[in-house]
C-alpha cells in the first residue's frame, strides 16, 4: 500500500459562519432550542439575519472546522463539500485554500446560494445554530474525487451529510472507495438532534463497519443508545464501534477500542470558555492528527484536548493561534 498523500480528507457542508452573542430571551423569542442546530429555509435565514446582533463572518462548517484545526498542527489535508460561484463561496474557497487545504469541488453556476450556519453564542458559550443548508444540498456521489479519497488515510465525514439525501450516497461512495484502498472512515455524530433523525442508520454503519472511527459528545452518544446514563452508553458503543473517541466536556474524554478503554483528561484552560462553537471539531482535528502520525490513542487525545481548549477560549469554530507551536510547548508532539 502506497503512502497516503493526505493525513484526513473530509467531507461535509462547505458553510460560512455567522457569529453573534444573544442572550436566553432572544433564544425563547425566536423559538430555538438552546445547544441545537435546526435546519432552516432561505426566508427564515434572512429574517434571523435581520433580527440577530453585530455578528462575524467567518468559513465554517464542522469538517473544514477540523481540517483547519489538522492544518494548524502541520497535517495534511483535503476537503470536498459544495459551494456556488457566489461571493460567500469566494469566501469559503479562500480561507479554506489559504490555510493549505486541497479544495478540489467545483462551485455550482446555478441554483441556490452558498450555506450559511447562524450561531448565537449565551452567556455561558453555548452555541445554539439554525442552518440554511443552500448549495450544500447539491453535493452529490459525482462530486467524490476518488483519487483523494484513496490518497488519504482518513476519509472523514460529518453527520449533517445524513439531512441532505444525495450527500448520503456520496458519503457511502466515498467509505467503498476508502475501504477499497485500504484506508479508514471515520464520522463524526455532529448533533444530538441529528443522532435523533438517524439513530437506526448511524448504528447500523457501525455495526456493519461503514465506519471505522466514531467521534461524539456525550449527549450524541446518549442519544444514539436512548440513554441518560453516559456509561451504558460508553459500553454499548464499545460493542458497535471499532474505534470511538468521547469528549465528555470538563471530566476529558473517553477513547474506546474493543475491550481497551482509555481516559484522557480535559486540556489546560489559560483563561475562561469564550464560546464552545467548534469544540468537538477541533478535537478530532487533535485526534486525527495523532492518529494518522501514528502517535498512539492517548496522545492523540491529548492533542484532541489541547485542540478543543484552544477554540473554545475565543469567539469562533478556528483557531487562532497555530496548534503545531502550542503542542510543541506542551510536549504533546
Amino acid at each position: 500500500m502506497t503512502a497516503p498523500r493526505y493525513d484526513v480528507l473530509g467531507i461535509g457542508n462547505a458553510i460560512v459562519d455567522v457569529i453573534a452573542k444573544a442572550d436566553e430571551e432572544f433564544l425563547v423569542r425566536e423559538g430555538l432550542a438552546k445547544g441545537s442546530m435546526t435546519l432552516i429555509d432561505e426566508a427564515r435565514a434572512e429574517e434571523l439575519y435581520a433580527r440577530m446582533g453585530p455578528a462575524i463572518e467567518a468559513s465554517g462548517g464542522s469538517a473544514a472546522n477540523t481540517l483547519a484545526g489538522l492544518g494548524s498542527l502541520g497535517g495534511k489535508a483535503a476537503f470536498i463539500g459544495k459551494v456556488k460561484a457566489d461571493a460567500l463561496g469566494d469566501v469559503f474557497r479562500h480561507d479554506i485554500t489559504a490555510i493549505g487545504v486541497d479544495f478540489p469541488t467545483k462551485g455550482a453556476t446555478d441554483g441556490v446560494a452558498t450555506a450559511r450556519c447562524f450561531i448565537l453564542v449565551t452567556p455561558d458559550g453555548e452555541r445554539t445554530m439554525s442552518t440554511y443548508l443552500g448549495a450544500c444540498q447539491g453535493l452529490s456521489a459525482d462530486d467524490i474525487d476518488e483519487a483523494s479519497v484513496r490518497d488519504a488515510a482518513v476519509t472523514y465525514l460529518e453527520g449533517y451529510l445524513w439531512d441532505p439525501p444525495a450527500a448520503k450516497e456520496a458519503f457511502r461512495k466515498a467509505a467503498e472507495i476508502a475501504h477499497g484502498a485500504s484506508r479508514q472512515v471515520a464520522l463524526s455524530l455532529s448533533d444530538a438532534f441529528c443522532v435523533d433523525r438517524y439513530r437506526a442508520e448511524f448504528i447500523a454503519l457501525l455495526k456493519d463497519g461503514v465506519v471505522d472511527i466514531l467521534f461524539a459528545n456525550e449527549s450524541e452518544l446518549k442519544s444514539l443508545y436512548e440513554t441518560g446514563d453516559i456509561e451504558a452508553a460508553l459500553q454499548a458503543v464499545a460493542k458497535d464501534a471499532k474505534l470511538a473517541a468521547v469528549t465528555l466536556g470538563a471530566r476529558g474524554c473517553a477513547v474506546i477500542q474493543g475491550s481497551e478503554r482509555i481516559d484522557v483528561p480535559a486540556g489546560t484552560l489559560d483563561g475562561p470558555i469564550v464560546d464552545l462553537t467548534g469544540a468537538g471539531d477541533l478535537f478530532a482535528a487533535g485526534f486525527l492528527y495523532g492518529h494518522t502520525n501514528g502517535l498512539g490513542l492517548k496522545r492523540a487525545a491529548e492533542l484532541g484536548g489541547l485542540a478543543a481548549a484552544e477554540v473554545i477560549q475565543h469567539v469562533g469554530a478556528r483557531p487562532q493561534v497555530e496548534l503545531k507551536s502550542l503542542a510543541q510547548e506542551r510536549g504533546l508532539i
